[in-house]
């Protein structure tokens, strides 16, 4: 029996559908999920998530958030998450260069909202994990 898997962002589901294995990104490091697996609560990394499906993997990159595993049911809710086939680098690179340039000069400002920071760093960290992400489909990578 398969597992059932869902990613959902606070904007769209990014994944719904069956997997034979997950693995993710924990705060404690990286799970796999098989079907049977014990019940679960966990903080997701930031970081890449690898399903497999009939022997075929797929990789999405997602943000920070969070997993729960119950009866072969693996639901995670993260801030952003998108298919290594649809991440597009040179967007990655002019958003990360954007956020990057955004920080910095936030930071040599007194009175910047933290809150505008934080967001800005949420870009740079993942737009580092969708780089990831798309260079382990590179050939001669692999998991």
């Amino acid at each position: 029996m398969p597992l059932t898997v869902e990613i959902v962002t606070p904007d769209r589901r990014a994944y719904e559908g069956t997997a034979d294995k997950v693995t993710l990104p924990t705060a404690m490091g990286t799970i796999g999920i098989l079907p049977g697996h014990q019940p679960i609560t966990a903080i997701i990394a930031a970081g890449e998530v690898i399903l497999t499906v009939d022997g075929k993997i797929s990789r999405l990159a997602i943000d920070q958030g969070f997993v729960r595993v119950v009866s072969n049911k693996v639901s995670v809710v993260t801030e952003a998450a998108i298919d290594e086939a649809k991440i597009d680098l040179k967007a990655v690179e002019n958003a990360e260069a954007r956020a990057r340039e955004a920080v910095e000069a936030a930071r040599g400002q007194k009175d910047i909202d933290p809150v505008e920071i934080a967001k800005m760093e949420q870009i740079l960290r993942f737009a580092l994990v969708q780089r990831l992400v798309k260079g382990r489909s590179s050939p001669g990578l692999s998991e």
